[in-house]
């Protein structure tokens, strides 16, 4: 098993650098066995994400940053959910593990929304019989030293959100197995989603429950215009 320490990569043009940077590992030559195990043995470390990749595993420990990022974009999809009146179930960073495809990885959060009715009241996920996340979101504060998009591509999850703490970009897997930029989302066709970036902002004059309250009103506004 080969060690390699990777420096923290330069963030993107338009990125917001963390406060306190985010630290990884990255492993070569780490065997399916050996990652389920050392997942196993630190299951109970929420800020510690895990990515798999043919033999490759990284190991990140999440910023404050992306934390809160995460935490509170999570609780606007569920609102808009709610708005919208469409059933989820959501699964946080739920692990998802695919040996036939030698390929693993954490979300920040996902959503079964179209699926809904399939992983209802279930609290684990077969990949044999159970369809991968309708929605996953990726908080991108800095980048991860494997091409995760290209694991969820070989999950087949057909729609990935992926914020950098300025800019959201919908990506919609194509039938080639890429990702594309959309103007639209297909859970959620009606709403503008790369506009719900100043509702993601920090504010210092605003309580979270006053944004809530006015994202809920924007949403509820594009859904009477695409009525209407």
């Amino acid at each position: 098993m080969n060690l390699l320490t990777r420096p923290q990569s330069p963030a993107e043009p338009g990125t917001h650098k963390p406060t306190v940077p985010e630290q990884r590992l990255l492993l070569h030559d780490v065997g399916w066995d050996s990652y389920l195990a050392i997942g196993h043995a630190l299951c109970d470390r929420p800020a510690l994400r895990m990515t798999y990749d043919r033999g490759s595993l990284e190991f990140m420990v999440t910023s404050s940053q992306h934390e809160i990022y995460k935490r509170w974009f999570s609780r606007l999809i569920e609102a808009l959910t709610e708005e919208c009146n469409q059933p989820i179930v959501s699964a946080g960073n739920m692990t998802f593990q695919r040996e036939d495809l030698d390929r693993g990885l954490e979300a920040d959060d996902c959503f079964w929304i179209a699926h809904e009715p399939r992983m209802r009241g279930k609290l684990t996920w077969e990949p044999a019989i159970d369809p991968p996340p309708d929605l996953a979101l990726e908080i991108e504060i800095s980048r991860s030293a494997l091409p995760r998009m290209s694991i969820y591509a070989a999950l087949s999850v057909p729609e990935v959100w992926r914020f950098d703490g300025s800019t959201l970009r919908v990506e919609v897997l194509q039938s080639d197995g890429t990702y594309a930029v959309a103007e639209r989302s297909l859970a959620f066709p009606a709403i503008p989603i790369s506009e719900i970036v100043p509702f993601l902002q920090p504010s210092a004059e605003l309580d979270s429950l006053s944004v809530l309250r006015s994202f809920r009103v924007w949403v509820r506004e594009h859904l009477e215009q695409r009525q209407g």
